[in-house]
């Protein structure tokens, strides 16, 4: 179920991917303090790409991504890279361990691979309800009515519904 609702995600972030134009996806947003929505793709992918690159160390340190400036300002670079992860992500669970420096001290936090790929997805949410705002503007496009929302909200919805 996880690793379906994680592909399900991908997919519908490399969709919107593929709608954009260039200057869409490198257009700054005021409404996100001047950031671009490529900026945000590129956070969402990084993030998962952190992951998947650091499981067999066991050792996962999301500060110490790459960040990549093609996959900021190059959607179908952005694509072939969600497309990466989606073909890679489903791994064993295992133990992992978080890295963090936080007021200058160095943190190690137990976690699992299936909880970190819980918060990729949760964090990928989260970036995709900011890319949406960033995107009203452009009326043309077609954005999934779920797209940027929690599946906890969704599920709400769905109940008030009845």
């Amino acid at each position: 179920m996880l690793f379906a609702a994680v592909k399900s995600n991908l997919d519908e972030l490399a969709a919107l991917a593929g709608q954009l134009s260039s200057d869409e996806y490198n257009a700054p947003c005021p409404e996100l303090g001047g950031t671009t929505v490529g900026q945000h793709f590129r956070h969402i992918i990084e993030i998962f790409l952190c992951l998947l690159n650091n499981y067999e160390t066991g050792s996962i340190n999301y500060d110490k991504r790459e960040r990549n400036k093609r996959i900021e300002t190059d959607a179908p670079t952005a694509v072939k890279r969600i497309n990466h992860i989606r073909e890679n992500l489903e791994k064993e669970n295992k133990i992992l361990f978080l890295e963090q420096n936080l007021n200058h001290t160095k943190l190690y936090i137990q976690s699992n691979y299936f909880r970190e790929l819980l918060y990729n997805l949760e964090h990928a949410i989260h970036h995709q309800a900011l890319i949406r705002v960033g995107l009203r503007r452009f009326e043309r496009l077609t954005i999934n009515a779920n797209f940027g929302v929690a599946h906890s909200t969704i599920e709400y919805r769905k109940q008030c519904a009845q």
